[in-house]
This record gives C-alpha cells, structure tokens and sequence, in this order.
C-alpha cells in the first residue's frame, strides 16, 4: 500500500519523517525514502532499498539531514522492481520538484510520450514521470502546476511534492488514495495514516479529494 509522511515546522524534519514511516511498516513495503530542505538549500534525498533501518543508518537516524521541511516514503514495488534507483522521492530532471506518490498512474507511458519524457527516465516507476510532468507544467504557481497535472493523471494518486522556490512549503493532492492532515504548535504533518503523527496530535483532516493542500 505504500507509506507518505511530510513535516513543515519548528522541528528537524528527518527524524519525524523516518518515525512517522516506522508507524507506516504495517503497509508493506520495499524500499524508502525521504526529501529534505534545510532553508534556502536545495533539495536533498536520501534512499535505501530495503528496511527501514538502512535508511536510518543512513542517515544517523535523520540527523545527519538537517532541515525543517520535508516529505517521506515506503514504497510497495508496482512499477519497476525494488532498488534504490525506482524508491521515492522522485525528482525532476533540474531539481526543481522533489514528489512521493501513492497509487498507479494508468496513463504514465502516453504521458511520457506526450510530453516527451522518453529516454530521460532514470528509473522504471510511474512516479518519475509525474514528477517530471509537474515540472514541464510549472510556471511559478505551484498549486497552477498540480491542478494541470492532475488533469493529465488517469488513475489513482497521493501526492506530496517539494517545490525549490518555495522552501518550508509542502503541496499536496490525492484522487482515491487516502491523506490525512493536522496542524499543531509543533507545524504541519501530512500522512497515509493519522498513526504517522497521532503521537504529536490527535486531531486531524482528511484532504478532499482534488482539493490541493499548502503546508
């Protein structure tokens, strides 16, 4: 079923993001990933094929990747085999927009011919592909960009998505795949399951379906 967790608030990013995955373990999964930014600094990901654990030894257990915002995945292999290559977060080409994605996009492949994506995949998932869909149709406007991709998308999708110019903020949409959201002191969370934060709020929203969230 895959796992999505995103922070954006007065805390470190990491540690929340790899706790919050942990609540997630019982969806199954194969590989995992985080996306975080520290300020104004670009993007960074960090994946691992496997359990969770090597993504914490990778990462200090998320100290060693220092930011206040990010975006987290347990991936479930659908398209392209488990590796660390096809784990979320996916990124476009030019590092502009970092997405984790729940679901299956039925149309990837006309959207890569569409839009001329082929031969630039560097990995087998339908989820790269939206990420580089997202990036050809932004334009400054963030939300702009997802409403028109979204409009692309045959299927079923959570997203959660990175923008480079606008740092501390996540964007999020879903058709059919479940998201839940809440705001607290400590900022903003974004998960599959409310068990990804509920230790930090008990309280929650579920994100309509086609309605774009700003974090």
């Amino acid at each position: 079923m895959c796992g999505i967790v995103g922070f954006t608030g007065r805390h470190q990013a990491a540690p929340i993001l790899l706790d919050g995955l942990s609540k997630l373990e019982y969806r199954g999964y194969d590989s995992a990933g985080i996306a975080v930014r520290d300020g104004e600094k670009d993007i960074e990901i960090i994946k691992a094929k496997g359990r969770l654990k090597v993504l914490l030894e990778k990462t200090n257990a998320g100290e060693s990747v220092p930011g206040m915002c990010g975006i987290g995945h347990t991936r479930w292999a659908t398209h392209g085999e488990p590796s660390e290559v096809n784990a979320h977060p996916h990124v476009s080409d030019n590092g502009n927009v970092a997405a984790v994605h729940n679901g299956i996009i039925e149309n990837y492949h006309a959207i890569s011919v569409q839009f001329g994506f082929e031969g630039l995949a560097t990995s087998e998932t339908d989820t790269e592909v939206a990420a580089a869909l997202i990036n050809k149709l932004y334009e400054g406007d963030p939300k702009e960009a997802l409403r028109k991709a979204v409009a692309e998308i045959e299927g079923s999708f959570a997203f959660c998505v990175l923008f480079k110019d606008h740092p501390g903020e996540i964007y999020a949409v879903r058709n059919v795949s479940p998201m839940v959201a809440t705001y607290c002191d400590d900022g903003a969370f974004i998960a599959s399951d409310l068990t990804a934060f509920i230790a930090y709020n008990k309280r929650y929203f579920i994100v309509p379906e086609y309605h774009i969230l700003t974090m």
